[in-house]
């Protein structure tokens, strides 16, 4: 008889362990997603703000050779992540095959300019940079205009502005809401042995003896629900790349390694200071208050 009261005893244990894992595993994989939600669109933000055109036109006075020498200066500073030179000729084609006709045939003469396109990198990818920048390469006498597209660059901040503070936000309430479930969990784990704890109070155990058990238990719960959560999620990117190639741009694999690290780090953080704080408020309690809670 005892011996059976035992194996039901150990089983609703590995139960209450199944279930507090479950639970954990399902909170850990709701917020992993926002923060690889959040790593992407930073991603995307960078990208979209390096793929911005900004064209250096020259003078036709300026000779090819000069050309090539302004564009190696160029290449030289810090905002500039890319460069290609497009000469008077090979923008009349490129200018013919998007119009469909080419305007030498009815001017008689080129009317385009040689220039050189350059691909910024995205701290520098915003109006306030790019108007310092402007200032900075007109002061060569050589250079006839830049051109940038202000209104396409002024649009793309705000947008992502707006979607960075909407994930932020939306980070900062699935956190704390993640961490009222797991404490919930945990707390309910911890309330089915708060006899226990007391008679452990009662036959000297310190408390430190009596938390490290609990504490033991719980980091393993959220070692292995986050290990299961980043599975999950591992698993989604790799089906997500393979069903659009294209997304391997932002779905990069510092991303997955950010993410699974964010994971492991709150599920261990939470769960043991979860179970930290459900344990000091039943060592605090009397006999007599734990009939009544």
């Amino acid at each position: 008889m005892k011996r059976r009261n035992r194996k039901e005893t150990n089983i609703r244990l590995d139960m209450g362990f199944i279930t507090a894992g479950i639970s954990t595993t399902l909170v850990l994989l709701l917020l992993g997603m926002v923060v690889f939600f959040v790593l992407i669109a930073h991603n995307l933000s960078v990208y979209v703000k390096e793929n911005i055109n900004f064209s250096v036109v020259v003078k036709d006075e300026m000779k090819e050779a000069d050309i090539l020498k302004l564009q190696q200066r160029l290449d030289k500073e810090p905002f500039v992540r890319q460069s290609e030179y497009i000469s008077k000729k090979q923008a009349l084609q490129e200018q013919s095959e998007a119009m469909g006709a080419d305007p030498q045939e009815f001017l008689g003469y080129n009317p385009l300019k040689a220039s050189i396109e350059i691909k910024l990198y995205s701290q520098y990818a915003n109006a306030d940079s790019i108007a310092v920048i402007e200032k900075a390469i007109l002061k060569n006498a050589n250079v006839h205009e830049v051109r940038y597209q202000q209104d396409l660059i002024e649009l793309v901040n705000s947008n992502i502005r707006n979607i960075s503070l909407l994930l932020l936000g939306l980070a900062l309430l699935l956190t704390f809401i993640s961490f009222a479930l797991i404490n919930n969990t945990i707390r309910l784990t911890i309330y089915a042995k708060r006899f226990l704890i007391h008679t452990m109070k009662l036959v000297g155990a310190g408390w430190d003896f009596i938390r490290r058990p609990f504490l033991l238990r719980n980091l393993k719960i959220g070692v292995l629900a986050a290990l299961a959560a980043d599975l999950i999620l591992g698993v989604g990117a790799y089906w997500l790349v393979r069903y659009e190639p294209d997304l391997s741009v932002v779905v990069t694999p510092s991303v997955l390694v950010l993410v699974s690290l964010s994971v492991l780090a709150f599920g261990i953080c939470i769960t043991c200071l979860c179970a930290y704080l459900s344990i000091n408020k039943f060592l605090r309690m009397k006999a007599s208050t734990l009939y009544y809670i």
